[in-house]
C-alpha cells in the first residue's frame, strides 16, 4: 500500500509514473530488472537511470526526475544505508510529497524504521561521513515515516515473482486514484474514479463491462472523459463513442429500419477503423468485431446514446474482446443496462454540499471558496442549482465577474425559471420517454407530488387511468426521480422544468396550477375549467385572495386541491387571509385530496360529497364540524384535524374502514371521539394530544390494529386505554390516569415507545413501580420518564431492556439511584439532567455515545470512564457538586465534545488537560472570562482576526492543524447555535520573482449548541487543507467567521499550532501516535487503514486482507 505522505499539485505535468529508489548492488541485477519488466508489460512508465554515476550529492537530472514522477517504489535492501546517494534521495521523495510505495527486500521492517539490526549499523556508518547534524536528523525521520508505510516485505512471499505482479498492480490501482492535470477543476472527481475503479477491478483478466448511470447534468460525462483518459494508455487500444460517432451512421441510414443490417455493418466498420488506427478496413459481416479484437485488450466507452441496437453491433458480446478489456457504457437509463446484462452499475449521485459550494466558486470566481462577502449569495445560488453540477458549472460561469449587486438582482430570475441551456440539457430525458402515461406521470409528481408517499400516490392516482408502478420504475431508471424510503423524490430543476411544459398552456387550459397569481386569478375570476386536473397554491406568496362564490363549479374534474405553505410542516404566513363569501357552497366531487391550511369556515360546504378522498388535512382550521350523516368513506386513509381549536364534534365514521392515521392533536374545543369506528378497520395511530376536553375513549372504537397512540396532555382522561397486543408506540404524559387494567402487561409485548411526561394524577394514587413494571418489555427501544417527581428508583425488571437505545428520566428531582451490575449492551442515550439528587456517575452500561448529566449532583467521574469505548458526548454543565474528572476521560477515541462549563466546584488543571495530545477532535466546554496563556497567538480586545508567522517546516504538510480557543459572552443570555470557521490567508514575503503571493483555506463548520447565560471557554481543533508547499508561506492571516448567533458575543479567542518541534514528522500531523489515512483497495471496496506509529506495521502477504 501507499501513503502520500504530502498531497501532489494536481497541476503537475508528469513525465513518468514511478520512480524507483534502490541499492544498485543488491538489486539492479535481481529484483529490479524483473519488477521493471513487468512495469513494461503493464505499459507503466519508469525511469531508468541506466547506470548515471552517483556521488554523494544528487544528480540534478534524478531530482527532477523524482519531481516528475507520480509514485515512488523504494526497494530497501541490506546496503540502501550504506549510500548517502540513496538515502538523500529518500529526503527529496518526501520532500517532493510523492505516493511512496515501499519494498522491504530480504530485511525487517522493524530495523529500518528504528534504525537497528545490520541495517542500521551500516546506517551509523554512514553517518559518520556526514558533519551535518541536521541532514542525519532528516535522514531518520525520512526512514522511519516511509518505513512506518504500509508495503511488501518479501519474507512474507513464498513467490517473488508473484509478489513484483502484485506491486506493478497496486501502481496501476494507485495512478488511477493520482489526481493529474486533467481533473484540477472538477470537483471531487478523484471519489468518482476511486469507486468506478473498484468496479472495474483492472487487475481481472475477464473482460467486464459497467455502466456508469445518472441524471442529466449530473456530470457523467466529465467523469467518463477523465477516466477515459486515464485508462486509455494501459490498452492496446482505446475509443470514446459519442452522439457524433454515431450520428455520421445514422443519417446515412435515416431512411432504414431501426435494424438495417448494413447500417449495422458500417458501425463496425468506422469502430474497428477507429479502434485499430487503420482507415482502409473492410468488413462484410457482422463477426468482424469479434474476430478482429478477440485478442486484443481494449477500452470502449459509449457515451449517451441510449439504443440497444447500437450497443448490440458494437459491444455485443464480452467474447468479442481480449482478456482484461473494458466496457463503459454512459447513460440516464438504467432500463437500457440491463437490457444489455450489465450488472455492474456505478450510479453518479448529487455532490455534498460543501462540494457543490466549491463546484460553483470554481466556475464564478476560480477559487475553491468565496471571497469574503459572497458566502451568502454562493449558498443561495448551489441551492438554487439543487447542487446540480450542470447547473452550478452554467450559473457560475454567468456570473463570473459580476459585483454582489448583480448577484443579488438575479436571484429572483432564478427563482422563477430555468436558464435555457439547463433547461435543453434535462428536457433531454423528458422527451425521451416513449409513454404518455409515463410524461403525465412525471408532470403530476412535478407539479404536485414532490415527496409523496409512494402508497399514497398509487391511491391518489388509482382511477386516473396511468400505470403507476410502472410508470415510477421507468421514471427512476430515466434518473427523472428517485423512490427512497417509500417516498417519491425529484430533482428541484427538474421539478421546474416539469412545471415550465405545464405553463405552455393559458392558466385555464392547464391540468396543473401551481403558480401563485395564476391561481388567485383563476379562483377570484371563476375561470377555471374542467381541463385543471390539480391546484397547488403556495400561502406563503400572496397576502390575500378573495374566493369567488362559483370558484369550483367549473373545475368538475378537480381532484387534487392544496392551499398551504412552501413547507408543509410550518405554518405559513398567519397574515394570509383567504375569503370564502357566505354561499360559497360547493367543491368538486371528485376530490381524493383536500389540505387546506386554516380553512377560514366553521364547515364544509354543504354540497360537498366526500366519498373519494384519499388524504383529508385541514390543519388549524376554524371548522365546528364537518358533515352529517354518515358518509361511505371507503377510500379514505388520513384524516387530519390537527389544531382545529373550534372542532365540537367529528362525523361518524363508521364506514371509514380503510382509516389508517386519526389525528386530533390540539383539538381542544373536542369533548368525544365519534362512537363508533367498528372491527375490522386499519386504524394504526390514532393522535389526540392535548384534548384537553376529552375524557374517554369510546369503547365502541376498535383499537386492535393500533400501533400508536398519543394522548399526551389530555388531562381528563383517568382511565388508561383498552389496547391490544399490536401497540408499538404509547404516549400518556400530562394525563390524570388513576387506573391501570390488570391485564396491561399482555398488551405491551411489542412495546418500543413509552414516554410519560408530567403525569398528574399517577404518581399520587398509584404505585409508579406498578406501571414501570407492567412495560418493561423485552421489546423496548425508547422509555422516556421524564419530569417525574415519584421516580425514586428503577424497578429490577430495568436489566431485562436488552434493546433499551434511548433512556429519558430527566427533572426526575427525587431520583437517588440506578441499578448496578447491569450493562445494557444497546443503550446508546442516557438523558438524566436535573437529577439533582443523583450522586454517583451512571454505571447502567458501556455502550453509551451521548451522556447528558447537567444539573445532576454527581461528584466525580471515575476512573471506569476509560470502559465508555464508544462515548462521544459528555454534558455536565452545572453539575455544582463536580469536583474531580479522571483526565483518561481524554483517552476515548470518539469523544468530540465535552460540557463542564458552570461546574462551579471543579477546579481542573488547564494547562494539563490542553496537554492532552490526544484529545485532539473533542470540543470541550468550560468555565472563564479569558484565553488561557497555553494559546501562545491571542487576540486583543474584540479583534476578529490574528496575524501569525510561520516557519517553513510548520507547513511541511499540505495542511495545518491548531487547536483554538474562543470565550463566548452571552450578554446575560442563553442561545441554542453558534455555528463558526475560522478563514486563513497564507501569504510569503515574495516569490522567485519578487511577487507576494497567497492562498485562502477555510475550516469546516464548527457548532455550539445551549450555551447558558454566563460566560465559557469553547476549546476545539482545526485543520486548513490543501496548502501549496511550493509556495513556501511564512506567515498566515487568521479571522474567525460566526454564524446564526443572534445575542452570544466573543470575547477573544487565541490558538496554538499543534507542534512542539514544527519539523518533528509525528507532531506536525496533529495525532501524535497516528499517520495520515491510507487508502488500502481489495476486491470489493476501499477502506481506510490507521498506522499506528508505536505498533507493528503489518506487511503484505501473498493475499489481500
Amino acid at each position: 500500500m501507499a501513503l502520500s505522505l504530502a498531497s501532489s499539485s494536481p497541476s503537475r505535468t508528469w513525465l513518468y509514473d514511478v520512480f524507483p529508489s534502490f541499492s544498485g548492488v543488491d538489486v539492479r541485477v535481481t529484483f529490479l530488472s524483473h519488477l521493471l519488466k513487468e512495469f513494461d508489460k503493464k505499459l507503466i512508465s519508469a525511469f531508468k537511470d541506466n547506470e548515471i554515476e552517483r556521488s554523494r550529492s544528487l544528480d540534478p537530472e534524478l531530482k527532477q526526475a523524482i519531481k516528475d514522477s507520480r509514485i515512488a517504489v523504494v526497494i530497501f535492501s541490506q546496503n540502501y544505508a550504506s549510500s548517502s546517494w540513496c538515502l538523500n534521495e529518500l529526503l527529496e521523495i518526501v520532500k517532493c510529497g510523492q505516493m511512496v510505495i515501499p519494498v522491504f527486500y530480504r530485511l525487517d521492517p522493524s530495523h529500518v524504521r528504528k534504525q537497528t539490526g545490520e541495517f542500521g549499523k551500516i546506517f551509523e556508518e554512514t553517518c559518520k561521513n556526514q558533519k551535518e547534524e541536521v541532514i542525519i536528523i532528516q535522514w531518520r525521520r525520512a526512514l522511519t515515516d516511509v518505513a512506518n508505510t504500509l508495503g511488501y516485505h518479501s519474507v512474507n512471499w513464498g513467490n517473488e515473482a508473484a509478489m513484483i505482479e502484485e506491486i506493478a498492480n497496486d501502481v496501476l490501482d494507485k495512478l488511477l486514484l493520482t489526481s493529474s492535470k486533467d481533473s484540477e477543476n472538477f470537483v471531487g472527481i478523484e471519489d468518482h474514479v476511486a469507486k468506478l475503479s473498484v468496479l472495474l477491478q483492472l487487475d481481472a483478466e475477464e473482460v467486464r463491462m459497467v455502466g456508469l448511470w445518472g441524471s442529466s447534468g449530473i456530470g457523467k460525462t466529465t467523469i467518463a472523459r477523465v477516466l477515459f483518459q486515464r485508462l486509455s494508455r494501459h490498452f492496446r487500444g482505446s475509443i470514446f463513442i459519442d452522439r457524433a460517432f454515431v450520428s455520421k451512421t445514422m443519417e446515412i441510414f435515416k431512411a432504414a429500419n431501426p435494424d438495417d443490417y448494413n447500417m449495422k455493418l458500417h458501425l463496425q466498420r468506422n469502430f474497428l477503423s477507429e479502434i485499430l488506427g487503420k482507415g482502409d478496413i473492410k468488413i462484410n459481416h457482422l463477426s468482424a468485431v469479434g474476430e478482429r479484437l478477440k485478442n486484443q485488450k481494449v477500452l470502449i466507452f459509449i457515451d449517451d446514446f441510449d439504443d440497444q441496437v447500437v450497443l448490440e453491433a458494437l459491444v455485443g458480446q464480452t467474447q468479442w474482446f481480449g482478456s482484461g478489456s473494458r466496457i463503459v457504457v454512459v447513460t440516464n437509463d438504467k432500463q437500457y443496462l440491463r437490457a444489455h446484462g450489465i450488472n455492474h452499475i456505478y450510479k453518479v449521485c448529487l455532490p455534498t454540499k460543501k462540494l457543490a459550494v466549491e463546484m460553483l466558486c470554481r466556475s464564478a470566481f476560480r477559487k475553491k471558496a468565496a471571497p469574503e462577502g459572497f458566502e451568502e449569495l454562493v449558498a443561495k445560488v448551489t441551492g438554487l442549482a439543487g447542487s446540480l453540477p450542470l447547473g452550478l458549472n452554467v450559473l457560475g460561469s454567468s456570473l463570473r465577474g459580476r459585483d454582489k449587486e448583480y448577484w443579488m438582482d438575479l436571484l429572483p430570475r432564478l427563482q422563477n425559471g430555468l436558464d435555457g441551456k439547463i433547461e435543453k440539457t434535462l428536457r433531454v430525458s423528458y422527451d425521451g420517454l416513449t409513454s404518455e402515461e409515463d410524461k403525465a406521470l412525471f408532470r403530476h409528481i412535478a407539479c404536485l407530488f414532490q415527496w409523496e408517499k409512494v402508497t399514497y400516490l398509487k391511491l391518489l392516482l388509482a382511477d386516473s387511468g396511468l400505470s403507476v408502478t410502472v410508470g415510477l420504475e421507468n421514471l427512476a431508471d430515466k434518473s427523472l426521480i428517485h423512490v427512497r424510503e417509500d417516498y417519491v423524490k425529484m430533482h428541484c430543476l427538474l421539478e421546474e422544468m416539469g412545471r415550465g411544459i405545464v405553463r405552455l398552456d393559458e392558466p385555464e387550459k392547464r391540468e396543473f396550477l401551481v403558480d401563485a397569481q395564476d391561481i388567485c386569478d383563476v379562483l377570484s375570476q371563476d375561470t377555471g375549467t374542467h381541463k385543471i386536473l390539480g391546484i397547488k397554491l403556495n400561502i406563503d406568496e400572496i397576502d390575500e385572495l378573495n374566493v369567488h362564490e362559483n370558484a369550483f363549479k367549473g373545475m368538475r374534474n378537480l381532484r387534487f386541491l392544496e392551499i398551504l405553505p412552501k413547507n408543509p410542516f410550518m405554518f405559513g404566513k398567519e397574515e394570509v387571509r383567504i375569503h370564502l363569501p357566505e354561499n360559497f357552497d360547493y367543491l368538486p366531487h371528485e376530490l381524493r385530496l383536500l389540505r387546506w391550511l386554516r380553512y377560514p369556515m366553521r364547515c364544509l360546504p354543504s354540497k360537498f360529497r366526500p366519498e373519494k378522498l384519499v388524504k383529508f388535512e385541514m390543519v388549524n382550521s376554524k371548522l365546528e364540524k364537518l358533515w352529517e350523516g354518515i358518509v361511505s368513506l371507503t377510500c379514505l386513509k388520513e384524516m387530519n384535524m390537527w389544531g382545529s381549536k373550534n372542532l365540537i364534534e367529528m362525523p361518524d365514521l363508521s364506514k371509514a374502514t380503510n382509516l389508517e392515521t386519526l389525528n386530533l392533536g390540539d383539538c381542544y374545543s373536542l369533548v368525544k371521539l365519534p362512537s363508533s369506528i367498528p372491527h375490522p378497520n386499519k386504524l394504526t395511530t390514532l393522535s389526540l394530544s392535548n384534548c384537553r376536553n376529552l375524557e374517554t375513549i369510546p369503547t365502541g372504537i376498535s383499537l386492535k390494529s393500533l400501533k400508536n397512540l398519543n394522548t399526551k396532555g389530555c388531562s381528563r382522561i383517568r382511565i388508561f386505554p383498552q389496547i391490544s397486543t399490536t401497540i408499538v408506540e404509547v404516549d400518556v404524559g400530562a394525563t390524570s390516569i388513576e387506573e391501570i387494567p390488570s391485564n396491561l402487561s399482555l398488551c405491551f409485548e411489542n412495546l418500543h415507545t413509552f414516554t410519560m411526561h408530567s403525569p398528574k394524577k399517577l404518581w399520587e394514587r398509584v404505585q409508579l413501580l406498578t406501571l414501570l413494571t407492567t412495560i418493561m418489555s423485552p421489546s423496548l427501544w425508547y422509555l422516556d420518564l421524564s419530569d417525574n417527581p415519584g421516580l425514586v428508583e428503577l424497578p429490577s425488571s430495568f436489566k431485562n431492556l436488552h434493546n433499551l437505545s434511548i433512556l429519558k428520566i430527566s427533572n426526575c428531582v427525587n431520583l437517588e439511584t440506578l441499578p448496578t451490575g447491569i450493562n445494557l449492551g444497546s443503550l446508546d442515550l442516557l438523558y438524566l439532567s436535573g437529577c439533582s439528587r443523583l450522586r454517583t456517575f451512571p454505571d447502567i452500561s458501556t455502550h453509551i455515545t451521548h451522556l447528558y448529566l447537567s444539573g445532576t449532583g454527581i461528584e466525580e467521574i471515575p476512573c471506569s470512564i476509560e470502559k465508555f469505548s464508544r462515548l462521544g458526548s459528555l454534558h455536565m454543565n452545572g453539575c455544582n457538586n463536580l469536583e474531580y474528572v479522571n483526565l483518561n476521560l481524554f483517552k476515548l477515541k470518539h469523544l468530540h465534545e465535552v460540557d463542564f462549563s458552570d461546574c462551579k466546584c471543579l477546579n481542573l488543571d488547564q494547562e494539563a488537560l490542553f496537554q492532552k495530545k490526544t484529545y485532539s477532535v473533542c470540543q470541550l466546554k468550560l468555565s472563564g472570562e479569558e484565553v488561557p496563556s497555553y494559546f501562545t497567538h491571542r487576540t486583543t480586545g474584540t479583534s476578529s482576526s490574528l496575524t501569525i508567522p510561520l516557519l517553513h517546516s510548520c507547513l511541511s504538510q499540505p495542511f495545518l492543524r491548531f487547536r483554538a480557543c474562543i470565550v463566548f459572552d452571552s450578554d446575560n443570555e442563553s442561545y441554542s447555535r453558534c455555528a463558526f470557521r475560522f478563514k486563513g490567508s497564507f501569504r510569503n514575503c515574495s516569490d522567485s520573482y519578487n511577487q507576494a503571493q497567497d492562498f485562502c483555506a477555510v475550516t469546516d463548520d464548527y457548532n455550539i449548541f445551549s450555551f447558558e447565560e454566563e460566560s465559557c471557554l469553547s476549546v476545539s481543533d482545526y485543520q486548513m487543507s490543501q496548502i501549496p508547499l511550493e509556495m513556501n508561506f511564512d506567515g498566515l492571516d487568521l479571522k474567525i467567521h460566526i454564524d446564526y448567533c443572534r445575542s452570544a458575543k466573543i470575547k477573544g479567542w487565541g490558538i496554538r499550532i499543534l507542534e512542539e518541534d514544527c519539523s518533528s514528522a509525528d507532531n506536525r500531523l496533529g495525532y501524535p501516535n497516528i499517520l495520515p489515512h491510507v487508502f488500502e483497495a481489495d476486491e470489493c471496496n476501499m477502506r481506510l487503514v490507521n498506522v499506528e506509529a508505536n505498533d507493528v506495521v503489518t506487511e503484505r502477504s501473498g493475499f489481500r486482507e
